[in-house]
């Protein structure tokens, strides 16, 4: 099978690859290090054996001294192993170790030994569109850019699976609550919260749990990487903002497999959200692949005037407004142009469904498809234009 190229960089030095289920850390690895020493801890007989003596960890490199990099496969299954890869990186020319997770929990909060600094942090997400050349924005907003989807026989059947196979799973495997029936509750009512601002209280009425339950649940899906927050823009703020952070799961498809819905739902809603969270996540991969320094924002007025994406760099500023209509209306531009007039120097553009490239008022008013293809790690996010 052909493994698509990726804009991830593996860093020279060792390094955390992390990123949820999926995303194909290990295929890739396997095809971009095919020199590699591999130990994959999903492996029974492999995964036993270091659990009850990670000092084999040694032997098993001191016999492979011809290779240069040593790739760990979730390595959050056996933490303390980090102890001997911290040892081996204090020893004269150490190879380079890639460890690779899908859950930063137990080592965040195991009191593991994280070398000291020793091993730099990196994260893979789903594809962008530019590394597909089929590329197909329907059929994102359908399945998702998921790898493990996107590769599959049978994509809709794969993601159907995927909550029970790999969310579950990874919850039981991790002993993360003691309630996975109510956990399952939780993931379908914090699916009304994507793209939208988290209200923890709202999401405990609907799961019938308490608060502090639910804040834990919410925790549980940034620890393995499934939902991510994108936080209110405050920077010389002239206006006052909102509070809450504005949530997201970390995949359209996965999204949409875990949103119920029935004979009141209005199919938009769904595709509005679904078309929003496509975005903030080729953001959010296009920020942690590139080189310069950039952070996600969205900026909401207490009056309710709002832009759905501030992108804030090093060099630049750009506000987003995403629209799932293929015409442009005078009122969809408000929210730029109001943050325009707080932040005179941001470029802006509505991303919507159309087809056409227009500029009214100082804005770009861009197809989301071409926009989306047109993203690139280290290159301004309007440099195609």
């Amino acid at each position: 099978m052909e493994v698509i190229n990726r804009f991830f960089q593996i860093p020279d030095q060792s390094c955390f690859l992390f990123g949820p289920r999926g995303t194909g850390k290990s295929t890739w690895l396997r095809a971009r290090l095919p020199d590699a020493l591999i130990l994959d801890l999903l492996d029974p007989s492999l995964h036993r054996s270091l659990s009850a003596r990670p000092e084999r960890l040694r032997e098993k490199i001191a016999g492979a001294p011809t290779k240069a990099t040593v790739v760990i496969d979730e390595i959050q299954r056996v933490p303390e192993l980090l102890t001997v890869v911290h040892a081996v990186l204090e020893e004269p020319s150490p190879p380079r170790f890639v460890m690779t997770g899908s859950s930063a929990r137990k080592l965040r909060r195991g009191g593991v030994d994280l070398l000291g600094g020793r091993a730099v942090y990196r994260t893979l997400h789903p594809f962008m569109a530019a590394e597909l050349p089929d590329f197909d924005l329907a059929q994102a907003l359908r399945i998702g850019l998921l790898p493990l989807v996107a590769g599959a026989s049978d994509p809709a059947s794969t993601l159907g699976g995927y909550a029970s196979l790999y969310l579950e799973q990874e919850v039981r495997a991790e002993g993360l609550t003691r309630h996975v029936g109510r956990f399952s509750r939780f993931l379908e009512a914090v699916t009304f919260s994507h793209a939208g601002q988290l209200n923890v209280s709202a999401v405990a009425r609907e799961c019938e749990v308490e608060r502090k339950v639910v804040a834990g649940y919410v925790g549980i899906l940034e620890d393995l990487l499934l939902a991510f927050r994108v936080p209110v823009f405050r920077k010389r703020a002239r206006r006052a903002v909102a509070v809450h952070d504005k949530l997201y799961l970390f995949d359209a498809g996965v999204f949409r497999s875990l949103r119920p819905h029935g004979p009141l739902d209005r199919p938009g809603e769904m595709d509005g959200q679904a078309l929003e969270g496509l975005v903030a996540q080729h953001l959010r991969a296009w920020t942690s692949y590139s080189r310069h320094d950039a952070d996600v924002f969205f900026w909401r007025t207490r009056a309710g005037t709002e832009v759905d994406f501030v992108v804030y760099g090093e060099s630049a500023i750009h506000a987003f407004e995403v629209k799932n209509a293929g015409r442009v209306h005078a009122g969809d531009l408000r929210g730029l142009q109001a943050f325009r007039e707080d932040y005179p120097e941001a470029q802006a553009a509505l991303l919507y469904r159309g087809r056409e490239r227009l500029r009214i008022n100082g804005v770009w008013c861009l197809p989301v498809e071409e926009f989306l293809r047109g993203m690139r790690p280290d290159r301004d996010l309007l440099a195609w234009l």
